[in-house]
């Protein structure tokens, strides 16, 4: 087995390779890739990657980033095309074709079939002079200097710099149409990025009779129980019309047991918080959590516009939404 520190100076040159590799291809963004751009906003139909091998694993993750992000894409496997699934791709189509060589037996024969009916091709090569370069209506030059290899044989830096470029042009996509944050989300529902992109406050709230909450004159001691009915760690205090007046945390608990009182004697208003801090059931249950950390507090009351009382949470409840 070979030394430890010649195992970590090969990765070590593997790194700097590939890392090298990426950065040469900023000399080479130029107005092919700006005529790429324009090709893809004004398809009227689909992009369609494609790729043989390991340009076929990249293509098909710039197919997926690419339908993440608000561009339509799918991957078609050109060997399948050649038996069928060439019916996929139509005349309103781009084809993004994957290859280093630009020689790639499979894609080069149905080029000719996709140029016949009229869609448009992006190639992506390392090799200007490729058969798949000449043929394209636009090349985009992904050559590298060298794979990270030791043999400089198995695709490596190759494929690294073309998956860079993938997202160069799917990012580039992405700020031309616009795509928000909002836009993202609905392409994420299902995963985290979705929840904290698509819960609100409003999704995660207590509310109704789950809400604790007390009059300004009611007893310390009837506070306490309001406070473990809760159990969200703390309970509003609001007027007859449900304005927030104040919140009565266990921590304002703690302190008036603390102090020299008599506790018989206190009432809320004479404990709880005069000025907290509240957030509106229409923000972001994210927007909550970042409060929360950002005031070192555990929970918020939720009021409307007008400053009424419509719900309460707790960090907890946030957990428990696995928005955090």
């Amino acid at each position: 087995m070979p030394s430890s520190a010649h195992t970590l100076e090969l990765a070590r040159q593997v790194l700097r390779i590939e890392a090298d590799a990426i950065l040469a291809l900023r000399d080479r963004i130029n107005g092919d890739f700006i005529e790429a751009l324009r090709f893809i906003l004004d398809c009227r139909g689909r992009v369609i990657v494609s790729g043989m091998g390991k340009s076929g694993h990249v293509g098909r993750k710039i197919a997926s980033t690419l339908a993440s992000t608000g561009t339509p894409a799918y991957f078609v496997h050109p060997a399948e095309a050649s038996h069928g699934d060439l019916g996929m791709i139509t005349r309103e189509d781009i084809l993004i074709a994957l290859s280093n060589s630009g020689e790639a037996a499979e894609l080069l024969t149905i080029v000719p079939i996709i140029k016949r009916q009229g869609a448009k091709l992006i190639a992506m090569t390392g090799n200007r002079r490729s058969s798949l370069a000449l043929a394209a209506d636009i090349h985009l030059d992904a050559a590298v200097a060298q794979e990270a290899c030791p043999l400089n044989l198995a695709p490596t830096a190759s494929t690294t710099a073309a998956l860079a470029l993938g997202d160069a042009l799917a990012v580039a996509l992405l700020d031309a149409r616009g795509f928000s944050r909002d836009d993202f989300a609905r392409s994420h529902p299902g995963g985290r990025l979705g929840r904290r992109l698509l819960t609100h406050v409003r999704d995660v709230m207590r509310s109704g009779e789950t809400i604790p909450k007390v009059s300004p004159e009611t007893p310390v001691a009837d506070a306490i129980l309001e406070i473990s009915r809760g159990g969200i760690g703390m309970t509003v205090v609001v007027s007859p019309e449900r304005h927030l007046l104040g919140i009565v945390t266990d921590g304002d608990l703690r302190r008036a047991f603390a102090g020299d009182f008599d506790l018989r004697k206190l009432h809320a208003a004479d404990i709880m918080g005069c000025k907290p801090r509240a957030i509106t059931p229409n923000r972001l249950a994210i927007e909550a959590v970042e409060m929360m950390e950002q005031h070192k507090i555990n929970q918020l009351p939720v009021i409307d516009e007008d400053g009424l009382v419509v719900g309460a949470l707790n960090m907890h409840d946030l957990f428990k939404a696995k928005v955090i």
